[in-house]
């Protein structure tokens, strides 16, 4: 179980830029374990990033796997100082967030993307991401800048919507 919890909108750390990680150390394994620990604990949850744990350090947590419509994908991931180094085609896409639980929101995304990161060894690697998941790296990477899905949602009044709750 994490030892933190996810903020919620409109915590002002959310809106906080991340600084990058130097090297593995005993913080930059503490921000992953919690990663991995809320990836486990939330069995819908496709992406976290370490800010919305509070940490100001560019570390995201992403398996698109877990989207059972999601079949063209590269498993659970942990993306320390990623980039987005190119990027091509749009995608109109309805997406929510743990932060912000209460709504959903149609957002234009690039529709392939090449990721330049560094794994959990700290080992460098590019990968090309498509689809879903290309969507799901972009929307937490975002996080790592200080940008939430309701920031780039294309109209507040006809692509806002209220997350339906289920009794």
């Amino acid at each position: 179980m994490s030892k933190r919890k996810i903020l919620l909108y409109p915590d002002e750390r959310l809106k906080i830029e991340a600084t990058k990680v130097d090297d593995i150390n005993q913080e930059t394994l503490e921000i992953i374990e919690d990663l991995n620990s809320i990836m486990s604990d939330i069995s819908h949850s496709v992406g976290v990033a370490a800010t919305q744990l509070g940490y100001s350090k560019r570390i995201v947590a992403v398996d698109a796997s877990k989207n059972i419509k999601c079949t063209d994908n590269h498993g659970a991931m942990i993306l320390i100082n990623p980039e987005i180094i190119s990027h091509t085609g749009l995608i109109t896409f309805r997406e929510g967030c743990m932060s912000v639980p209460d709504f959903t929101g149609n957002v234009n995304r690039a529709e392939t993307i090449k990721l330049s990161f560094y794994d959990e060894k700290f080992i460098k690697k590019e990968l090309m991401l498509q689809g879903f998941e290309a969507i799901v790296i972009q929307h937490e990477l975002d996080h790592l800048d200080g940008i939430l899905f309701i920031d780039r949602v294309i109209s507040k009044r006809t692509d806002l919507f209220k997350r339906k709750s289920y009794k």
